[in-house]
């Protein structure tokens, strides 16, 4: 088993992904495609549909790069499909356009706060500008540093924001990234030898030869614990 890279002496520069983090994508994907299949006279299970988002995305972000709201469209279309619910492409924009809805997890804006007061803090996110835009609306605190997909012309598990962020930030020294997805965020930062907290809300267990995070904490209020920014 692989050791864990230590968490920096001192720490000053604390980044979070967005979705799956900060905001519960799952519910808000799930009422979206919901409230979309009613209106044909559809039911869907959210145990099927979250599954196959994750697998659908993971497919179309290993593409070529295009905006993040062209990812959802098609995205829609493609899973509708898989569900046996015949959606008109033309309606696919019902996904992107439910984003403003997605809702924060109770602790985030609590949790935001308090490493705010502590660290210059900054969001690592695969999305497009205007949709982070309309996601950052739900935070009360302002941050240090963006970087989206939409920035590097290319989706994480790619390096190209950590790559950005660490050149933004001038030195990868006093740097923790806190994230949700061992995918598309654990691992780059393993391989880019950036520290990472992992955020495991629903409990996964690693394979037995995966390398393991900095640390493993269930919620982000852990996460602000282990960094002394919470009592």
């Amino acid at each position: 088993m692989h050791g864990r890279m230590p968490l920096p002496k001192e720490v000053n520069f604390v980044t979070f992904d967005v979705y799956g983090t900060l905001i519960d994508w799952e519910t808000g994907v799930f009422d979206a495609f919901a409230k979309e299949a009613a209106r044909d006279g559809y039911t869907l299970s959210r145990d099927e549909l979250i599954p196959l988002f994750h697998q659908t995305q993971q497919e179309i972000k290993s593409g070529s790069y295009e905006l993040y709201a062209e990812v959802l469209r098609r995205t829609a279309v493609q899973i509708s499909r898989e569900l046996g619910w015949p959606l008109e492409p033309s309606r696919s924009g019902f996904l992107p356009a439910s984003i403003p809805r997605w809702p924060p997890f109770k602790e985030t804006n609590t949790q935001l706060e308090r490493f705010a007061k502590k660290f210059d803090i900054g969001l690592i996110s695969n999305v497009d500008d205007k949709l982070l835009g309309e996601t950052r609306r739900h935070f009360k605190v302002d941050f240090d540093l963006v970087v989206t997909a939409q920035q590097v012309r290319s989706y994480k598990p790619d390096p190209a924001h950590f790559k950005e962020a660490e050149r933004r930030i001038g030195t990868k020294k006093g740097w923790v990234h806190v994230a949700s997805s061992y995918y598309y965020d654990v691992e780059p930062c393993l391989k880019a030898k950036v520290p990472v907290i992992w955020v495991n809300r629903a409990g996964e267990t690693l394979d037995a030869g995966a390398k393991k995070p900095t640390a493993e904490v269930k919620s982000l209020l852990e996460a602000a614990r282990l960094l002394g920014a919470a009592n």
